[in-house]
Formats: C-alpha cells, sequence, structure tokens
C-alpha cells in the first residue's frame, strides 16, 4: 500500500436524519402484515373509485341508477353479480359508483378537521394561558357530545346533502386533533433548539410551521390514518338516517337504508353495501394500527 493511498483523508458519507428516519419508518410498515394488507386494500379502493366507473359504463350497458322493475330484487346472477335492489338497479354497479362518494366523504372530512384542528392545538400549545384555557374549554365543549350526535345536530342545522355530511363530520373530528397536536406541542417547545430559533430572532409563524410542525407529523398521521374510518363509518350512518347523500345517489350508507326494507324477502340488498362499509372502515383501521406501530418509538430496532 503506497504513502499516498494511507494519508488520503476518508470521506463519511452525510446521511440526512429525516431521510434515514422515513426510510426505517417504511421498513416497519413493510414488515406489518396487518398494515400491509390494509393499504393494499386502501389502494384498492382508491383505484376502484377514478378507474371502476369507467369500466363498467365501457364495458357494460349497466348504469347505477338505470331502473328496471319488471328486474326488481332479483338475486345474485350472470347478469347481476350481486342482484337488484328494489327499483331494479344493479346493485354491484352501484357499489361501484358509490365508492368514489364513501371515500369522498371520509378523506375530505378528516382533511377539513385535521387542519382546523392543528391550527388549534398549535397555537393553544405554544401561547399556552389564556388562549390555550379558551381554545380547549372550546374543544371540550364539543367532546361533551357524542360525534354522531354531533354531527346530526349540525347536519340538522345545515341541511341534508353529502357537503354538509363533510362539513359535520369536520368539525366533530376537530377536537381529536387538537388535543393530540396541543401535547405535542407543549413538549416540543421546551426543547433546547427551540430557544435557541427564538433567540435568533424567528417569528412565532416560523418557529410555529418550520421547526415544530415537521416534529409532531408523526402522532397526526396516525390520528388522521384511523380517524377516516371514524369518518367513513359516521358519513355511512348520517346517510343512512337520511340526512346525508339524498337518492338515487349511490351512496353506500343510503343504500344500506334503501334495503333495510327488503331485509326478509331480498337480504342482498342491504347485505352487499353493509359488508363494503365493513371492508372500507376496517382497512382502514388496520393500515391505521401498523402506521402507529411503525412511528412508536418504542418499536425501533
Amino acid at each position: 500500500m503506497s504513502e499516498e493511498t494511507v494519508n488520503q483523508p476518508v470521506t463519511a458519507k452525510r446521511v440526512n436524519p429525516r431521510v434515514e428516519s422515513y426510510k426505517q419508518f417504511w421498513r416497519r410498515l413493510r414488515k406489518n402484515k396487518g398494515a400491509v394488507i390494509g393499504g393494499i386494500l386502501i389502494l384498492f379502493f382508491i383505484v376502484l373509485a377514478f378507474v371502476g366507473p369507467w369500466i363498467v359504463t365501457s364495458f357494460t350497458d349497466l348504469r347505477p341508477n338505470a331502473t328496471d322493475l319488471t328486474n326488481k330484487l332479483a338475486g345474485p346472477s350472470a347478469a347481476h353479480w350481486l342482484g337488484t335492489d328494489g327499483f331494479g338497479r344493479d346493485i354491484f354497479t352501484r357499489l361501484i359508483f358509490g365508492t368514489k362518494l364513501t371515500l369522498y366523504v371520509g378523506f375530505f372530512s378528516v382533511l377539513l378537521g385535521g387542519v382546523i384542528g392543528v391550527i388549534f392545538g398549535i397555537v393553544a400549545g405554544y401561547y399556552g394561558g389564556r388562549v390555550d384555557t379558551i381554545i380547549m374549554r372550546l374543544m371540550d365543549v364539543l367532546l361533551a357530545f357524542p360525534g354522531i350526535l354531533l354531527a346530526l345536530a349540525i347536519v340538522a342545522v345545515l341541511g341534508g346533502s353529502l357537503t354538509n355530511v363533510i362539513i359535520a363530520v369536520g368539525i366533530f373530528s376537530v377536537p381529536a386533533f387538537a388535543r393530540i397536536v396541543r401535547g405535542s406541542t407543549l413538549s416540543v417547545r421546551k426543547l433546547e433548539y427551540i430557544d435557541a430559533v427564538r433567540a435568533l430572532g424567528a417569528s412565532d409563524f416560523r418557529i410555529i410551521f418550520k421547526h415544530i410542525l415537521p416534529n409532531i407529523l408523526s402522532p397526526i398521521i396516525v390520528q388522521a390514518s384511523l380517524r377516516v374510518a371514524t369518518a367513513i363509518l359516521t358519513g355511512a350512518g348520517l346517510s343512512f338516517l337520511g340526512l346525508g347523500a339524498q337518492p338515487p345517489a349511490p351512496e353506500w350508507g343510503a343504500m344500506l337504508n334503501e334495503g333495510r326494507q327488503y331485509m326478509y324477502e331480498a337480504g342482498h340488498v342491504a347485505l352487499f353495501p353493509g359488508i363494503a362499509i365493513v371492508i372500507v372502515v376496517l382497512a382502514f383501521n388496520i393500515f391505521g394500527d401498523g402506521v402507529r406501530d411503525a412511528l412508536d418509538p418504542k418499536m425501533k430496532k
């Protein structure tokens, strides 16, 4: 070995801690079989929501609202894979078209509740004092109502529609996000690097969204992934009660409500929408549990 080789400095490869943390998260998530199954199911329903209607309308003559009273309440067959409802409409086609409506309620209501809840929680945790007291007492008032009752009250005031369901479910999701974000903010704002950034003259806005928010994303992501399941179930419940999507929209909760009157003579009308709701909610729940385990520091090896 030459002297030049011996004296040549060794340069260490720089590793971005945040990138490495993401890699570890994905490795742990892939090892969780439940999370993988849930993620595959979620991806399947998302693809189905966008591609399914095009496939059905392109390769069949079936339409979600096309009625055929001579063939109503028909059982599953080659012509109608999941049978028909009380108006002779193909249940399989309506489930395909209703996937987008169901996921739309779940995702956008959680997005609405998450944005508002994160802002309230991070402001309360960062400023403390009277601001914290006012915001958290407001959250306590919202938490005093059972979620479904609060959503029912909001929809009753705003009127029955899919948009109002999203608003109602979003509002009752706000306290859950606010409390989690507040607790995380209280622990992060006491760290030394926050004091150092503040001493350098950084504004509150920069400290909150540049230094605190990125470090409390883990509980927010976990809460959001689990909250989608609750939002879908609540939205379906409101539609089941006639306060959500209005007929003839093929929303799964509304379809379940329509099939209720045929439980004994044609149970398949309510059975298949119910199964679809169960599978989607279960997928988001087990995926959310997997995300929580992957982000839990105690799970690191």
